[in-house]
């Protein structure tokens, strides 16, 4: 796994990289400029993003801020010494927040939750046919899908929504299980990329999924099971 680490105080960083097994790449960064530079300069990109809250050359959550803009699914993690600053750090999706000094058991919790996300939006693709042509989305990409008039949408996270042919119930019997749940008549959702549930709707980035009385009960222990996971 590729890890860049942004810490201005050296003797941290070089406690969290000695704390990552040798199967990971990890690259330090001792400022916010210098990962920027690397990610829009260079167009490095990362698995992983650890990232102090307190930068002397400006805040952790502004170097978020701007990664989230160019990588929109980066997996972030704030390192602090407090967790005054943990809900500025979900409003940015951080998968989690740290407290210092990191536990090796902490770390080692993060490093496998990502490791199962990558594997899992790495193995397994959506294949769809659109006026002839055939294609292929890979399910980490998808926020969810919904049909209207015959005609089946797929809505990805970079904000392009693919048109394609068939019946929803077709996808549905396709992708529905650990990853994709339906919710509705008319919509089938990625429940890794739920934020939050609120009653009988569902926020996928920001966008509104509504969940019909049919799927509720379902959905919410899914939503549940997903939330556990992440805690673990």
């Amino acid at each position: 796994m590729k890890i860049a680490i942004c810490d201005d105080c050296r003797k941290d960083a070089m406690r969290l990289k000695a704390l990552l097994s040798e199967h990971h790449d990890a690259v330090l960064y001792s400022s916010a400029n210098q990962l920027l530079n690397a990610v829009q300069g260079q167009k490095k990109r990362y698995d992983l993003y650890l990232i102090d809250i307190y930068l002397d050359t400006g805040s952790g959550l502004e170097l978020a801020k701007q990664l989230r803009r160019e990588e929109e699914d980066a997996a972030l993690c704030f390192i602090s010494f407090s967790d005054e600053f943990y809900r500025e750090a979900y409003d940015l999706y951080a998968v989690q927040y740290l407290l210092k000094p990191v536990k090796k058991e902490d770390l080692e919790g993060l490093l496998e939750r990502i490791s199962a996300r990558l594997h899992r939006e790495k193995e397994k693709s959506l294949s769809f046919r659109w006026r002839g042509q055939t294609g292929m989305i890979p399910y980490g990409k998808i926020l969810y899908v919904s049909s209207r008039e015959h005609t089946v949408y797929i809505h990805c996270r970079d904000g392009s929504v693919q048109e394609c042919t068939g019946k929803l119930n077709e996808i549905a019997g396709q992708i529905c299980g650990d990853v994709f749940s339906r919710c509705h008549q008319s919509f089938i959702v990625n429940m890794y990329h739920v934020s939050s549930m609120n009653g009988s709707e569902l926020v996928v980035r920001g966008q509104s999924v509504p969940v019909s009385r049919r799927y509720l009960a379902e959905i919410k222990r899914r939503y549940q099971e997903i939330l556990f996971e992440e805690m673990e």
